[in-house]
C-alpha cells in the first residue's frame, strides 16, 4: 500500500498496553501509533480522520504529560450520539488508540484487562466535543479541534462534485487528491500542536 510521502512525518503516538505486555505480544506493552494506522482503520485520510488522530493525542499529552499513557485505562466519552455526523469515525480511531469500547471490545482476563464500558455517547461535555478520562486518577481532559483555521483549497468545491459524478479528466481527479491530501498535511505537519486547531481545556 502506497500512502503520501508525508504520512511518515506525521507525529507519533507512543502507550503502553498491559495487556500487549502481559500476553507478550509488544515488548514491555510499547505500542506506538501512526496517521497510517488510522488511516488503515478509516480506509481513507481526511480532515476529519486526522483531527480525531490529533485530538486524542493532544488529550493524552495532557492527561499523561511526560509519562506514557496507558492502553486500556482511558474512558472516551462523545458529546454527540453515535450516529450523529462524524462522530463514529472519531470514535474509531480514539478507539483504536486508546482500547476504549462501548460493549464490543475483549472482555479482559481474570479481572483484568476489561476494554468494555469506556466509551459513551450523547454525555454532557462543556467545552470540547471529546472527554478523556485516566482511570486512575479520574483525571479528565475535553478536547476539541476548529478546521476552519486550516482551509483547504477552493478548488476543491468545484472539483468533488465533478470527481462524484465521474466527469472530472483523470488531470481534475489528480489535482483533487492532490489539493485534499494536500490539507491532511497542513493538519499533521503544521498545526498538530497548534492551539487554535486543537483546543483542550481542564474539566
Amino acid at each position: 500500500m502506497q500512502f503520501p510521502d508525508f504520512f511518515a512525518d506525521a507525529p507519533v503516538i507512543r502507550l503502553r498496553d498491559p495487556l500487549a505486555d502481559f500476553l507478550g505480544a509488544a515488548a514491555d506493552g510499547l505500542i506506538d501509533y501512526r496517521y497510517e494506522d488510522a488511516v488503515r482503520l478509516a480506509g481513507h485520510s481526511c480532515p476529519t480522520v486526522a483531527s480525531a488522530f490529533l485530538m486524542t493525542r493532544a488529550a493524552l499529552a495532557a492527561l499523561y504529560g511526560d509519562d506514557l499513557p496507558v492502553r486500556g485505562e482511558i474512558r472516551v466519552d462523545f458529546a454527540e450520539p453515535p450516529d450523529a455526523g462524524v462522530a463514529g469515525v472519531i470514535a474509531s480511531i480514539a478507539t483504536l488508540i486508546t482500547g476504549a469500547t462501548a460493549d464490543t471490545g475483549f472482555r479482559g482476563l481474570g479481572g483484568q484487562f476489561n476494554r468494555r464500558n469506556k466509551l459513551f455517547f450523547s454525555q454532557p461535555i462543556k467545552a470540547g466535543s471529546l472527554r478523556l478520562t485516566r482511570l486512575d486518577s479520574e483525571q479528565s481532559i475535553e478536547v476539541s479541534a476548529d478546521l476552519s483555521k486550516v482551509p483547504g483549497d477552493p478548488r476543491i468545491a468545484e472539483l468533488m462534485p465533478q470527481c462524484l459524478k465521474g466527469d472530472a479528466t483523470i488531470d481534475e481527479q489528480g489535482l483533487f487528491q492532490e489539493l485534499w491530501q494536500d490539507r491532511v498535511r497542513r493538519i499533521l505537519l503544521e498545526h498538530a500542536d497548534d492551539p487554535a486547531v486543537i483546543q483542550t481545556s481542564n474539566t
